[in-house]
């Protein structure tokens, strides 16, 4: 029998080591969810219409997610005065595990808390970090499973420039 602290780590191993790849309901050419239905903890921004949105999924326990926040910090940096924003979404169980995350890893994009799971069933996330990258049209244009380093950083900087031109 494994430990308990094995099953939610399983799904990150096996992704980082090529076993699994991001599986989620949410697939390309998909709208966004209606995020203030889903009754998310925080404050999301007041409209998204007209924007490109990086939607994140992430856990306080998952390293590589912590890895990504710098990645995703300069990206909206550098792209959030115009129409980019980033929603990270915290799946923890515990609210405290979040704040504690959120100390150490400052972040200049939004966060909320998924308390009641509700958005994660509407998309169903396999495994953390999973990011949806949606047009200004509200449609997913991209999606990425996991952290790679500078690899998501050129694949990131790529789409999200492609997505932001007139």
């Amino acid at each position: 029998m494994k430990p308990a602290w094995f099953k939610p780590l399983l799904p990150a191993f096996l992704l980082a080591a090529g076993l699994i790849t991001a599986h989620a309901d949410l697939k390309v050419g998909d709208p966004l969810p209606d995020l203030a239905a889903c009754k998310l903890a925080g404050q999301l921004p007041d409209t998204l219409a007209g924007k490109v949105v990086l939607l994140d999924f992430w856990a306080s326990w998952c390293d590589t997610c912590a890895e990504s926040f710098p990645l995703m910090d300069d990206l909206q940096k550098k792209y959030g005065a115009g129409s980019f924003v980033i929603i990270a979404v915290n799946v923890d169980d515990s609210q405290s595990d979040m704040e504690n995350f959120l100390k150490m890893h400052p972040v200049s994009f939004v966060t909320v808390r998924d308390a009641h799971q509700n958005l994660g069933d509407k998309v169903n996330v396999s495994a953390l970090p999973t990011s949806f990258l949606f047009g200004r049209d509200g449609k997913v244009a991209f999606i990425h499973g996991g952290f790679h380093g500078p690899e998501s950083r050129q694949r990131y900087e790529q789409e999200i420039s492609g997505l932001l031109k007139p």
